[in-house]
């Protein structure tokens, strides 16, 4: 039988086979819309996550959200800069960071976008001086060395807390080091001071008595920004595996806010560090870990950061922070 198409009429069933036909013979058959294959479901879906060494990711069996209806691929950074250049190049979709490491991607134009915020302790970001020192207070940095980490909130801290005292980095012997090399550096007595965040502190605590001079409270927003690949909120199905995620780790932080101990201790193990080190973070921290939809107040914070980058010269020009974030993800109570 002979399908016909009469003019000013579609014939389905002809259309489609016409179509195909000619579509085949240009070699171009993939373009034909794949009517009865299977459609793609949650349970296919793998999401590229990172994560660092003890954080949230390692505790979701701890807290029930392990079982989720999609596979999660976690890779290990070391830092938020490196989160950002992974999601630019599409081998993660979503990640954590600080205010810090999306500005400086918008000069390269490889920005994430920032679908949530993590607030957390801004109290396990110091300025750490050596157990003898004499030094009381920011202005007496004045011609000292200061170990920090470049590009980060420990480099922001620093130019803020001098500025606050009238002061520059040209007041000061700025050294610039990884976290590893500052804990070495303030170690052996080659720094006056150190600008550093996490672990390190409760470390230089413990094993030569260091003091903490200033803590990043009232410096620092306590923002820790979740970032996600751009095209990956262009697939339905990706995005809605990014909605349940964030969903789930937002429960996961409540965990660990409710657990402490059993949180410290698995931490020690993740990390080989004394139990009391997390116990001392936990008890000196200056608010529980929470996640938050996008609001203006975390995006103006987020300005005031590039602004004061640009004002102390670390950035050539002053930069506009809002096209990095994107507002469609909403968080439930938990």
């Amino acid at each position: 039988m002979t399908n016909t198409i009469k003019h000013g009429q579609f014939n389905r069933r002809g259309f489609l086979g016409a179509s195909s036909i000619a579509f085949g013979a240009l070699g171009l058959a993939s373009l034909v819309p794949r009517a009865f294959a299977a459609p793609a479901k949650l349970s296919d879906l793998t999401l590229a996550v990172a994560t660092y060494r003890g954080q949230d990711s390692y505790f979701t069996d701890d807290a029930g959200t392990s079982n989720t209806p999609y596979k999660v691929d976690y890779a290990e950074f070391a830092g938020g800069n490196l989160i950002v250049e992974a999601l630019a190049s599409g081998s993660l979709d979503i990640g954590g960071m600080s205010e810090i490491p999306p500005i400086f991607s918008i000069q390269s134009h490889r920005e994430p976008k920032l679908i949530a915020v993590l607030q957390g302790d801004v109290n396990n970001q110091v300025i750490l001086i050596p157990k003898e020192s004499n030094i009381e207070s920011i202005a007496q940095l004045k011609g000292k060395r200061v170990g920090y980490v470049r590009s980060t909130t420990s480099h922001y801290f620093l130019i803020k807390a001098l500025k606050e005292q009238g002061l520059t980095f040209n007041d000061i012997t700025p050294v610039a080091l990884t976290p590893q090399d500052g804990f070495s550096a303030f170690q052996s007595g080659q720094l006056d001071a150190w600008v550093i965040y996490g672990v390190f502190i409760q470390l230089a605590k413990f094993r030569s008595g260091a003091r903490v001079l200033k803590t990043a409270l009232g410096y620092l927003s306590g923002n820790y920004l979740i970032g996600a690949r751009p095209a990956a909120l262009e697939d339905p199905l990706r995005k809605q595996a990014i909605q349940d995620y964030l969903q789930r780790q937002a429960r996961t932080l409540e965990w660990m806010n409710n657990n402490p101990e059993p949180w410290a201790e698995k931490s020690a193990k993740l990390l080989g560090v004394d139990k009391a080190v997390f116990l001392d973070v936990y008890n000196n921290r200056s608010q529980p870990y929470s996640v938050i939809e996008v609001n203006d107040q975390a995006i103006a914070s987020q300005q005031e950061v590039a602004d004061l980058f640009f004002n102390a010269g670390v950035l050539s020009e002053r930069l506009d922070v809002s096209p990095l974030w994107d507002r469609q993800f909403k968080l439930l109570p938990i």
